[in-house]
């Protein structure tokens, strides 16, 4: 883990904003921002990982056989480790949505960060995407792209099952912080409850939350009995590195107040310190979960909450419809349809033996990639074929098939899995 540095968070979550096309469009990634991350990114390799026994050490002197190099914020690790031991394999992944549409387009801030970014990881000898091809811009080398999911632990604090008693705490947990922050509280389980579980991020849709839950209420169960109309709870950790959350946390109470003063006092904002098992009671327990992301990488929550039998709608966005399957356990919409949002919100909360047909299907039809199991599957995979001085070159296929296809056991129909989409193939260069 780098050694944290205040100015080097806000340049990685712009570039981040930015690579995902969400940010202000006068946005721009600097030279003298770039020597901050390269500087910052040297001065950690120099001072954690780079003398005899370090990560990056070269492999003579006791260092890594195989270096992985996670997410576009320390790009130059790539060149570092290359330089110090240039037979060493290293994999680059891109685990963020990348609008390749733009990095492909000379002039915009997208692809001044995307060039930045390529600059330092070019030299990899892999190079790990989503599987959407929309992600991978076209000065990747072709051969060197494999994609794998994003993935979850189904045995950690987010998702592990929880008691009725272990319910009950955290839930009490989750009123009791509530009540702290003069937020309302859930009234579960008298009242029946939507959740949507996410980071407050400009991506997130949460304004589309907000008036998907707004027409359901307007329209759908006006003339309903209070006890028998379900609240709204959006909430997610809140992480130090993350200096958007405030001010789209301030926006979300401020449509409260202005818009959406007549249903405001069933609706739950919070932001929650570190402890999975209160996100995992509040997922667990939802009727039904929302993921209404404008821009999105791949975004595990929704199969977080397949898993758990709780029926999801969710925007076509990024990597998320390879998880859902539309109208067996969820709904798809597009982004920023919040009269679809609400349409199906209805239908789940009055149709209860579709949705009994919804959860069982969606707790039943989770694809091991998503989970520990298939993710470790592909990085021992990738890492015992090139410690052993092989050569791998996917070219655009997942990581999981190659190596389910090695050891001689490939996928059969009866198994569940993420959807192989034929257009995820890249051009040849």
């Amino acid at each position: 883990m780098p050694k944290p540095k205040p100015e080097v968070f806000r340049i990685t979550k712009n570039n981040h904003n930015i690579l995902q096309g969400v940010a202000d469009q006068e946005l721009r990634l600097t030279e003298k921002q770039c020597c901050v991350l390269d500087e910052w990114c040297l001065q950690n390799a120099e001072r954690f990982w780079i003398s005899e026994g370090g990560a990056l050490a070269p492999r003579s002197k006791g260092g890594a056989d195989v270096i992985i190099v996670d997410d576009p914020q320390m790009p130059s690790l790539v060149q570092i480790a290359k330089k110090l031991d240039p037979e060493r394999p290293v994999i680059f992944r891109s685990h963020i949505q990348v609008r390749a549409d733009l990095a492909d387009q000379p002039g915009t801030p997208t692809s001044e960060v995307w060039q930045w970014v390529w600059n330092n990881v070019k030299d990899a000898d892999v190079f790990i995407s989503h599987p959407v091809r929309e992600f991978v811009p076209n000065t990747v080398d072709f051969n060197k792209v494999g994609y794998m999911p994003a993935t979850t632990d189904w045995l950690d604090g987010l998702s592990k099952e929880m008691s009725d008693w272990d319910t009950r705490y955290y839930i009490h947990e989750f009123n009791s912080e509530c009540f702290k922050q003069r937020m309302n509280r859930l009234d579960f389980p008298n009242r029946e409850y939507i959740a949507q579980i996410a980071r407050f991020d400009p991506a997130k849709g949460i304004p589309d939350v907000l008036a998907s839950y707004a027409e359901l209420r307007r329209k759908y169960m006006k003339d309903l009995a209070l006890k028998d109309i379900p609240q709204l709870v959006v909430a997610g950790h809140g992480a130090i590195d993350d200096p958007d959350a405030t001010s789209i946390y301030d926006q979300t109470l401020d449509l409260l107040e202005t818009k959406y003063s007549d249903i405001k006092s069933d609706v739950v904002v919070m932001r929650l310190g570190p402890t999975d098992q209160l996100l995992n009671a509040l997922m667990s327990n939802a009727k039904v979960a929302l993921q209404l992301s404008t821009r999105e990488g791949f975004e595990v929550k929704v199969s977080e909450a397949l898993h758990k039998g709780v029926p999801i709608i969710a925007t076509r966005a990024g990597g998320i419809p390879l998880q859902v399957q539309h109208e067996k356990s969820g709904f798809l919409v597009e982004p920023c349809d919040s009269s679809a949002v609400a349409k199906h919100l209805n239908y789940l909360f009055t149709n209860q033996s579709a949705y009994d047909d919804m959860s069982e299907y969606a707790a039943m039809h989770v694809s091991d990639e998503v989970g520990t199991v298939g993710n470790a599957l592909c990085w021992l995979y990738l890492s015992d074929v090139l410690s052993k001085g092989e050569k791998i070159e996917p070219k655009s296929a997942w990581i999981n098939d190659m190596a389910r296809k090695t050891a001689g056991l490939p996928y059969v129909e009866t198994e569940t899995q993420l959807p192989r989409n034929k257009n995820l193939k890249l051009p040849s260069h």
